[in-house]
């Protein structure tokens, strides 16, 4: 094993650091690199902005360590490596009969970052955020090694479950899969004509696994159509996925441009009868629709993306509207953007998800774009709500601040763990996540 000095970037590319990476294949060499100094661990960084880089020192690419330790046929019990992605342990154990209870929107986020994140599904509003089905984690601290569980240190895992890779490098999990009839789903579309209907859509779905497309570009009437996609396991002959199609080149800026964005999203909205439509798909299909693109990324050109994800409570219609407005208003929206409802469930202090509707929309990393992220950052918070650190490239520290109720509790942890803040990543140092709340002097003389 040997130290590159190499350029990462997340998968919005919109960030790059460069830096020394050493990337273990055993647990023993992680474990003696980091007796020798802490440093922050990543993973495939599907993180979308600077969440898993490092540009102040070295880092660990866990991808290596992806194997399985062991695993419980009657309980589902599984142990695995954190380097493992989640797709490839969805692929392992469904057509056994076990799943992991909650899948993101990528199945090569690693597992290691699935923790790290607290990632939710589309299934959040029934079973909660990823870090509520995790049993035990195997956690590195410079030259100590500790298993912990809610139950053995609850601080600490609440910490560690959302909190970014900052009590430690995650080396490895056990987690409660779920079962499950097979590794078939069957998916209905149907279209919403707009948002005051995808709020009633939501609320009547009686689905495990419900998302909406959203047409971002959209304007008044049509003001947040779509399409609403829900789904449930099921068994059968698997009809198996269609050959992965690739994206060889960064595209041109014209590719995304307003009018081709408005064509794209009229067709999309229309490719599903007006009466709907129910078809069976290999389970990873829409567990994960984007992975069938290779480097759909580079769709974005040089110079990258950025997302905007934001929750807000229940009540927060009102906002959701403005936000849509803003951004069709705006002209720099993608075809990407998603709505869905999400449940309370969440594992850690600083973990994203709460109850209300969770909207997430790519903009191309041209002119305009990360002042309006800014502005759709500043309405979140405004209502209530927060935005979701994994995805998040632009916000500014003073934005975030009251974001997360439990951040206090998260820092002490967090100081306690890693008292040097060598575990520091791009995010965190930009978005001053360890540091205190600003504090305003007030004025001196005159009236008062």
């Amino acid at each position: 094993m040997s130290w590159k000095t190499l350029e990462t970037t997340g998968w919005g590319r919109a960030h790059t650091a460069t830096g020394d990476v050493a990337r273990p294949e055993r647990a023993t060499q992680l474990k003696r690199l980091l007796a020798a100094a802490m440093m922050p661990a990543f993973g495939m960084r599907r993180s979308y902005g600077d969440a898993p880089l490092n540009s102040a020192g070295p880092s660990l690419d866990m991808t290596r360590l992806d194997r399985v330790l062991s695993f419980d046929s009657t309980t589902g019990v599984v142990h695995v490596e954190a380097g493992l992605p989640i797709g490839d342990l969805g692929r392992m154990f469904a057509a056994k009969g076990w799943i992991p209870p909650v899948m993101p929107g990528t199945g090569f986020a690693t597992i290691g970052g699935c923790i790290a994140n607290d990632v939710h599904g589309k299934n959040h509003h029934v079973v909660g955020s990823f870090g509520q089905h995790v049993i035990e984690i195997t956690l590195i601290q410079g030259d100590k090694s500790r298993k912990i569980t809610l139950k053995s240190a609850p601080n600490l895992f609440k910490a560690t479950v959302g909190g970014l890779g900052q009590t430690g490098v995650i080396a490895s999990a056990k987690l409660q899969l779920a079962p499950c009839k097979g590794d078939l789903m069957v998916l209905t579309e149907r279209r919403i004509d707009g948002l005051d209907d995808f709020f009633d859509a939501f609320d009547d779905s009686r689905s495990d696994y419900t998302v909406g497309w959203i047409d971002a570009t959209a304007k008044g009437a049509n003001l947040g159509r779509g399409v609403l996609e829900e789904s449930e396991i099921t068994s059968g002959i698997n009809p198996g996925s269609g050959k992965p199609k690739s994206v060889p080149f960064n595209a041109p800026a014209w590719a995304l441009s307003a009018p081709v964005v408005r064509i794209f999203n009229e067709l999309y909205f229309r490719r599903v009868p007006a009466s709907g439509r129910t078809s069976v798909k290999p389970i990873t299909d829409p567990f994960f629709p984007l992975d069938t693109i290779h480097n759909w990324n580079r769709l974005y050109g040089k110079a990258g993306f950025n997302q905007f994800q934001c929750v807000v409570p229940l009540d927060a219609t009102k906002c959701l509207r403005i936000m849509l407005e803003r951004i069709s208003a705006s002209g720099l929206a993608s075809p990407l953007a998603v709505l869905k409802k999400m449940g309370p469930g969440r594992g850690g202090y600083m973990s994203f998800p709460m109850e209300g509707y969770t909207l997430a929309v790519d903009f191309p990393n041209r002119s305009g774009a990360a002042y309006l992220i800014r502005d759709l950052t500043d309405l979140a918070k405004d209502a209530g709500g927060r935005i979701y650190f994994a995805k998040d490239g632009v916000a500014q520290a003073k934005q975030v601040e009251g974001m997360y109720p439990d951040q206090t509790a998260w820092q002490k942890a967090v100081a306690k763990a890693d008292p040097d803040g060598a575990l520091e990543t791009d995010l965190v140092r930009r978005l001053e996540l360890r540091s205190p709340p600003h504090t305003v002097t007030p004025a001196t003389g005159g009236n008062v």
